[in-house]
């Protein structure tokens, strides 16, 4: 088979090492905008089940992947000067750049062709393959010029939030909750190699407008933020893009959506498919789950058209409780005031629990009641997984969302 990934993501590439590890005759190419080695984005997450099924796909790459990533196992959340310690999963970060690098050459040690600075835009004709496999992020140009076909809707979020580096290596998952006159300002931080970690700074449009950051130059922005987060940052500065590859933006999140992911031979991988709030830490996990499943599909099915669908209707029905969990996260962050003045202990609690759908409808410390005795009774855990859903659907049909 004759394939063409455009957009060299994560996801594109660990495709490609699929396929030819199925079969080393297929023909793949992988169209990159952007020079090798250039990217954005910092550091990524994931937990540890992803490992398990890099294992399964390619034991070369999960093996340099696990090699190359930071590990925590707990969460640690600063409210004003107060401090509170989860100890949960173990989490996973990579900085995206050692990632692309890992996998890029895997792919090419494989035979895959790799185009670096060959960008495939909605005004040009899609490569002559097989199959074309759209990689290229949530504005996809090649998703683009099939708008109609895809049925492609955004949803903006409310909070407008930025994407930095630190020098700052945080040892643990971290929340910084930070109260300024014009209302909370946060963070999260999480170490992605042994001298950098990833932080992004999220708050109202009301505390954004209201604090300047509308305003501000790039330098005079984290010179405000450093300050802001001082005592987290223990003297050490964030790093925006100026001092990367551009200038660092403020951005609303975009969850996008698509009725189709397949048309013809062209079918949607990772962000061009589907988005989830970065809140979950999911983004890079679902995009390489989506890499699994399609080639798995290829493999289990003689026919392009069946292997498509087959694809698209399991990644549809994975995602749902997902997107799900995202967007009741997104809620819970636009929603901080109603949180933020529990006890520390209770507010971390519930930071916990945000992707419930049960969560919004009901006043927060008698949630927090419910959730700890449910942890003492099942009939009350199986009462309170029925019930959130039916809650947050009746709510949603009343409201016309």
């Amino acid at each position: 088979m004759k394939i063409a990934c455009v957009g060299g993501g994560p996801a594109s590439l660990y495709f490609s090492i699929l396929m030819k590890r199925q079969d080393p005759s297929h023909e793949i190419t992988v169209h990159e905008r952007n020079p090798a080695g250039s990217t954005y984005g910092w550091g990524v997450t994931y937990w540890g089940g992803l490992l398990d099924k890099l294992r399964a796909g390619d034991p070369e790459s999960a093996l340099a992947v696990g090699e190359s990533s930071v590990r925590w196992s707990d969460g640690v959340a600063h409210v004003r000067d107060r401090r509170t310690v989860h100890h949960g999963d173990e989490g996973f970060g990579i900085g995206r750049r050692r990632l692309l690098d890992l996998l890029g050459e895997r792919a090419a040690s494989l035979g895959v062709r790799l185009e670096y600075e060959h960008e495939i835009t909605a005004a040009d004709p899609l490569p002559d393959a097989d199959l074309v496999v759209a990689g290229d992020g949530v504005h996809s140009g090649v998703r683009e010029r099939y708008a109609d076909h895809f049925g492609s809707e955004i949803a903006l979020g409310r909070n407008r939030y930025l994407w930095l580096g630190t020098t700052k290596v945080f040892d643990s998952f971290t929340f910084a909750f930070v109260e300024t006159e014009h209302g909370w300002i946060w963070c999260y931080g999480y170490g992605f190699s042994a001298d950098h970690s990833t932080c992004v700074i999220e708050c109202s449009p009301e505390t954004w407008t209201g604090l300047g950051l509308d305003r501000a130059s790039e330098p005079d922005g984290l010179a405000l933020l450093e300050k802001l987060f001082a005592d987290l940052l223990d003297g050490h500065g964030l790093i925006g893009r100026a001092q990367t590859d551009g200038s660092a933006q403020w951005l609303n999140f975009r969850t996008l959506t698509n009725r189709t992911w397949h048309r013809d031979n062209l079918v949607l991988l990772g962000d061009a498919a589907h988005t989830t709030h970065y809140s979950i830490g999911a983004g890079t996990t679902l995009a390489l789950e989506d890499a699994i499943s399609l080639a798995d599909a290829l493999r289990t099915h003689q026919d392009l058209s069946p292997a498509l669908a087959h694809y698209e209707r399991e990644r549809k029905s994975a995602l749902l409780s997902i997107q799900s969990a995202a967007r009741h996260s997104a809620q819970w962050y636009e929603n901080l005031p109603r949180y933020i003045s529990l006890p520390p202990p209770q507010m971390f609690a519930l930071l916990g629990q945000r992707h419930s759908p049960l969560l919004p409808y009901v006043p927060p410390q008698l949630y927090y009641r419910i959730d700890r005795a449910a942890g003492q009774l099942e009939a009350l855990r199986r009462l309170k997984r029925w019930l959130g859903p039916r809650l947050a659907r009746t709510v949603q049909a009343r409201s016309g969302r």
